[in-house]
């Protein structure tokens, strides 16, 4: 367990001696046999077996359960693991557990072991010293990952310090009906807000703090104040006292032109994405594009679906998994951690779903960098490169948890 040394000093020895020669398989051996960093890392690996991992994580997306339960749950069988998928509807579901645990005194043997997690939840367990830390970087698959990325080494601006481990990229767009809206519609903010106007009920977006509603508030953040300069760094109250008003006035003023006219909002994104697919709206804010195409392929979407970046730009960021200080099965989760970041897993979700890599693919070989090539692109679906050419940061965790907090009173209540 990482809360008892060996484990964790297994990893970190690993790493000091060179662990990238175990590849990019999971527990994967070196050809030396026996040499002290194949032992380190195989003391991890032979201590997870038999070993069952509750992963908690949203459980809202069909087919990302099925890579979990069906890929992933293959690709352990070989090291005798297996992943238990708890599905929660928000990832404060899993920080409520973990911190009523530490205030029950439990700091072994807890009942999560992994979270699929970022922003202000990883921000929260890492100030109530929730997590494991330094021990993403000393994975083996951690030689495919680029530590000095922004969106890697931060976390809606809190510094990672090795207590996560990356293995998504997420970047948000405009997801809409083209048989609704036109080029011109979804050009920018303002082009969006006016046909809305011109079509009232027929967009929308979730209450925060459901993440994706969250993002869709930022969103309209960034385009009122002219991008996220202005609250760049660690939280000011100057700085957002000046910003939020002009947010909010913008917010009340649409509401006429939302669904159901803003009196109600839906409460989760998976809401949005049915209320998408019945025809009851035609454009929705997604924080996963690569996924559309998955869902126009199945028929849940209509063909007619499509993508856009608004002007301005949009919000992206990175998604984690943390391993909890008091996980019962943490070095099964670290050997899950280190599935996640392997190349062919990676090239596994995206043809899957169109989940972005987590990883450098420069880093990764020609070969894997060819079939992430050959995925065929849904029509529906922006090219990474046009998801990426204007991609803004997020904000500090601070903004965020003071954003959603404020916009029930000056949005939802007035």
């Amino acid at each position: 367990m990482l809360n008892r040394p060996v484990s964790l000093a297994a990893v970190v020895a690993a790493a000091a001696l060179g662990l990238t020669a175990c590849g990019s398989d999971v527990g994967a051996r070196d050809a030396a046999v026996g040499s002290s960093h194949t032992q380190d890392w195989g003391q991890v690996v032979d201590a997870a077996k038999g070993q069952q991992v509750n992963w908690y994580m949203w459980g809202g997306d069909p087919t990302l359960n099925q890579f979990v339960n069906g890929y992933l749950n293959e690709r352990l069988r070989r090291y005798d693991i297996t992943i238990n998928q708890v599905k929660i509807n928000d990832t404060a579901e899993a920080i409520d557990t973990m911190l009523g645990e530490k205030q029950a005194g439990k700091t072994r043997d807890g009942s999560v072991d992994l979270v699929w997690v970022n922003g202000e939840n990883f921000a929260t367990g890492k100030q109530a010293h929730l997590w494991a830390c330094d021990w993403a970087e000393h994975l083996p698959n951690a030689k495919y990952v680029d530590f000095d990325d922004p969106a890697v080494a931060l976390d809606f601006g809190v510094p990672v310090d090795g207590c996560e481990a990356v293995w998504q990229q997420a970047n948000s767009a405009l997801v809409y009906n083209s048989q609704a809206l036109k080029a011109g519609d979804v050009a920018s903010i303002e082009s969006l807000l006016a046909w809305a106007e011109e079509h009232p009920g027929r967009f929308t977006y979730p209450a925060p703090p459901d993440f994706t509603g969250s993002m869709a508030v930022r969103t309209l953040l960034y385009d009122t104040i002219g991008g996220p300069k202005e609250l760049t760094g660690p939280f000011e109250a100057k700085a957002y006292e000046d910003a939020a008003p002009r947010l909010w006035d913008r917010l009340n003023a649409i509401e006429p032109t939302l669904w159901r006219k803003g009196e109600t909002y839906p409460q989760t994104q998976d809401q949005v994405e049915k209320m998408f697919s019945d025809g009851e709206i035609d454009a929705y804010f997604s924080y996963g594009p690569g996924a559309v195409g998955d869902k126009v392929s199945k028929g849940v979407f209509p063909t007619s679906t499509r993508e856009a970046v608004l002007a301005g730009g949009n919000i992206a960021n990175s998604s984690f998994v943390g391993i909890p200080a008091n996980a019962a099965h943490d070095d099964a989760a670290l050997v899950v951690a280190n599935l996640l970041q392997d190349p062919q897993t990676q090239l596994e979700l995206y043809k899957l779903e169109g989940t972005y890599p987590g990883i450098d693919l420069s880093r990764a070989t020609a070969a894997i960098r060819g079939q992430f090539d050959d995925v065929p692109l849904s029509p529906s679906v922006l090219p990474l490169d046009e998801l990426l050419a204007n991609a803004q940061p997020e904000l500090a965790s601070d903004y965020v948890t003071r954003l959603e907090r404020d916009w029930k009173s000056n949005v939802l209540q007035r």
